[in-house]
């Protein structure tokens, strides 16, 4: 593939509502591009990033094509951490969705400008109108409609230039013919030109005079004014086509060019490991050479690909560079760009370019390479934490350790996946985003490693303690020939009122009853004694244990005697003292907005949950719920907040404490 210089580069994230439309819009792109009326090999990439450089008007255009679903949020989230821009894919047939507001959302949250595209204007009704209003509504005066379309007998035939209010109707060969906006159009021009010229208006103290005198500003003004304020993301162009049609494909891709900052427009700090000062690569070809990796992809078939953006320098094969972190050189024989799922070598990638390396050991998302010369550290992109569990299992037995090692595999391009070991509830547990994460994890172990991964409800962590309080004494005695055992001991045990810790032990024997070289012996035995209570076999906690008399045999008494005479006193006395099982208790933060905070109330007062405040959150309308809530119920909460919210809410929790367990 051809060498692009940074100023000829542009790196677009394509976000959207799941089935807006967003891969099958990358794909039109393409096959204009190509001239190819054949449509990408590649899946619909409904669970992972994928790469896909499209060449137009001597520029590189890097499409980050990333799920729509926000069960795949880790790959947004890298995705939308290396891009420059952003284009938002709308639905035209449903509109302003949820996934619509979250992509905005997230592109506030990294200060992406962004082009908003609304699909399936060949269906004859769909309402352009009504998705620009939907936007306004949302967003105000930033939103300015670029296009629209139109449509005769039922067909999109063209579109109305906003800017230039001319109209342009379509060949049977793909070419656009000027010509007249037809009366019918008019009355929609005006609107549609009012909301451009209030969002050009808005740049400038001087455009905001003129516009409230009543001057208009000439095709030039707008234009220039376009340029600033969309790549500064104060202005979001509105546009539209037809996907299954490619038609809106070129004013989109020229439009891509023409708005939308190249990366040496954008910022990009480090942190030079050496002197501590701050690096500022800002995608300068001239600085020294670094990297950041943003995404790992691991394949049976293709091997490990480390997918990386240049953020100053031009990095070249045969290049050495250098991890600071783990203090090791990388000898580069090969670079690659991705084109979906297949990799073409290049000799040379420039700043603010996107490219891979092919099976480097030890090389991990979030890495950041440079030389050795200037060793530089870039921060890792923040990703989503997980905070749904499920324990899982291999199909077959037999192949529990294939199925840890391919989902170590998959964790690794997924940093939302994490695998843990719970050796007190003997189980293995997944985390992931949610329970339709976590069953693609499985789908994509099926297909990619043939192995199966079963989910199940995880075990919860109870514990047990007690209420009341017991004196009990135990004597252990054996006479088996030669020496024998004798251990001989009275404890009073109560609670300790500290659920934090097992036990506390005290000794207060007087008069040399039990010889203290046997106290640690007997301490042994409390603490072996409260690793399974009595009632279903849970660790003991809160307990206070008094060894305050006892006593020994001079040639039979052994601390394996006082403290199997100690483990089996507890045992008693915890029987007697009002054993009760403790539950453990998150607590739970959920964001809704307004008008779903009841249904949500209702939900967490089904599970339990005590609700402890609630506090509204004004810069997006959302009120943070906070309430404490058992562990046994947590379980699917995720897909039933998704389910009630529509996919609105989002949820963290952290363990709070443990208390008695209460069903009422």
């Amino acid at each position: 593939m051809k060498v692009f210089t940074t100023d000829k580069i542009r790196n677009v994230v394509v976000l959207g509502h799941s089935g807006a439309g967003k891969t099958s819009l990358v794909s039109a792109m393409n096959g204009i591009a190509t001239a190819s009326k054949q449509r990408m090999t590649e899946p619909a990439a409904t669970t992972q990033m994928l790469v896909q450089p499209i060449l137009w008007d001597d520029h590189k255009i890097n499409i980050l094509d990333v799920p729509g679903a926000f069960d795949f949020v880790g790959e947004i989230e890298e995705a939308v951490g290396v891009a420059d821009a952003a284009i938002i894919v709308i639905s035209g047939k449903n509109g302003v969705e949820n996934g619509t507001r979250k992509a905005w959302a997230m592109c506030e949250k990294y200060h992406l400008p962004r082009i908003v595209y609304v699909s399936d204007m060949d269906i004859d009704d769909v309402s352009f109108k009504n998705v620009v209003l939907g936007l306004q509504e949302l967003y105000g005066k930033c939103i300015a409609p670029f296009h629209f379309p139109l449509r005769e007998n039922e067909e999109f035939v063209g579109y109305v230039n906003v800017i230039q209010e001319r109209a342009k109707r379509w060949q049977s060969d793909g070419t656009v013919v000027k010509s007249e906006v037809p009366e019918y159009s008019m009355e929609n021009l005006s609107i549609y030109r009012e909301a451009l010229m209030e969002a050009v208006a808005e740049t400038s103290e001087e455009f905001l005079d003129r516009y409230f005198a009543g001057e208009t500003f000439s095709e030039n003004e707008i234009r220039q004014a376009l340029r600033v304020n969309v790549s500064e993301g104060t202005i979001v162009p509105v546009m539209m086509g037809s996907n299954t049609m490619e038609r809106g494909m070129y004013t989109l891709l020229a439009d891509i060019i023409k708005y939308l900052p190249s990366p040496d427009q954008r910022s990009a700090t480090g942190m030079n490991v050496l002197t501590q000062e701050l690096f500022e690569a800002n995608y300068n070809f001239a600085k020294a050479k670094t990297a950041y990796v943003f995404k790992t992809i691991m394949d049976p078939f293709i091997g490990k690909y480390s997918l990386f953006k240049v953020m100053s320098g031009v990095i070249k094969s045969d290049d050495n560079l250098y991890d600071p972190v783990k203090g090791q050189e990388i000898r580069i024989s090969k670079l690659y760009v991705m084109k979906g799922s297949k990799a073409e070598e290049v000799e040379e990638l420039h700043a603010g370019d996107v490219g891979a390396l092919s099976k480097v050991s030890g090389l991990q998302t979030s890495t950041t390479l440079s030389t050795k010369a200037t060793p530089v550290l870039y921060p890792a992109t923040a990703i989503s934490t997980p905070y749904c569990a499920m324990r899982y299992f291999a199909a077959d037995a037999k192949e529990d350790d294939k199925l840890t090692q391919s989902l170590l595999k998959l964790a690794e391009e997924d940093r939302t996946l994490r695998v843990e070991n719970d050796s007190e509830n003997r189980q293995t547990l997944v985390y992931g985003i949610s329970e339709q994460h976590l069953q693609a994890v499985a789908d994509r172990l099926r297909a990619k490693y043939n192995v199966e991964m079963q989910l199940e409800a995880p075990k919860v962590a109870y514990r047990e303690t007690i209420r009341g309080s017991a004196d009990v004494e135990y004597k252990h005695k054996k006479q088996s020939g030669g020496h024998g055992q004798y251990g001989h001991v009275k404890i009073k045990v109560s609670p300790s009122g500290n659920l934090t810790s097992a036990y506390e032990f005290e000794e207060t024997v007087v008069g040399g009853a039990v010889p203290k070289n046997f106290f640690p012996a007997v301490e042994k035995g409390i603490a072996e004694g409260t690793q399974a209570g009595p009632l279903a076999g849970y660790p003991v906690v809160g307990i206070h244990v008094n060894l305050y008399d006892g006593s020994s045999h001079s040639v039979d008494s052994s601390e394996a005697a006082f403290k199997t005479a100690a483990t089996m006193a507890l045992k008693d006395a915890l029987m007697k003292a009002d054993p009760v099982l403790l539950e453990p208790i998150a607590l739970l933060q959920v964001r809704v907005p307004e008008d779903k905070v009841g249904d949500v109330m209702g939900e967490l007062s089904k599970r339990r949950a005590r609700i402890m405040g609630m506090n509204p959150e004004q810069e997006n309308g959302r009120q943070r719920i906070e309430a404490e809530i058992p562990y046994a119920t947590l379980y699917g909460i995720g897909t039933t907040l998704h389910s009630i919210t529509g996919g609105e809410a989002e949820y963290s929790y952290e363990f709070l404490k443990y208390e008695v367990e209460n069903k009422g």
